[in-house]
């Protein structure tokens, strides 16, 4: 029941199958089967869990339970009032470096998902969707707003710090160099207002 959960919380909004966590956990279905049974019995009876397990469609994801949603709703009204998070400056140096860019092509960089920092940038407007790639798919491709050059005082995306010399984004301290110049930028923004 915990790595079934532990699963579902790292997908998060993607949500995972019987089949796929039977795959993953190589365990029979109809244990898969069981225990999100017992974890939606867990979830259900305990008044003191924010969270619940869903079915969509056949595909199980956790969400927040309806009756949290006023407390949610402020989070969600709000969001500048909180300080992004180290994965969404990074998420943010990637987009902005390499833009346009897919998720995928972000996820493949950074080596972790990235929707939530994504969604968290687009809230706060730094970020948005600015076409569909060519391939095979069409996946969204994500680029950086004007809201994104006002905040960090740029008159043009062409003004962002260039790399150093002989480093490309791909390179193993591209985290580091984004993560600096972006913390540094935001922090002196959130000083300011």
């Amino acid at each position: 029941m915990s790595k079934i959960e532990a699963l579902l919380f790292v997908v998060g909004d993607d949500g995972l199958t019987v089949k796929q966590l039977s795959q993953l956990l190589e365990v029979d279905e109809i244990d898969i089967e069981a225990g999100l049974s017992e974890l939606e019995t867990n979830y259900t009876e305990s008044e003191e869990r924010g969270i619940t397990l869903k079915n969509l469609a056949g595909t199980y994801q956790l969400t927040t339970k309806p009756s949290f949603a006023d407390t949610i709703k402020k989070l969600v009204e709000n969001p500048t009032s909180h300080v992004l998070s180290s994965a969404s400056l990074e998420v943010l140096a990637i987009i902005a470096y390499k833009q346009p860019i897919t998720r995928a092509e972000v996820e493949d960089l950074r080596g972790v998902k990235s929707e939530r920092p994504i969604q968290t940038l687009i809230s706060r407007a730094l970020v948005q969707e600015v076409g569909r790639a060519e391939r095979t798919g069409r996946a969204i491709l994500y680029g950086t707003t004007k809201e994104f050059l006002n905040y960090f005082g740029l008159e043009d995306i062409k003004d962002l710090p260039p790399l150093p010399e002989g480093e490309s984004i791909e390179d193993n301290q591209e985290t580091d160099l984004f993560m600096t110049k972006f913390q540094e930028a935001f922090s002196n923004e959130e000083q300011n207002n």
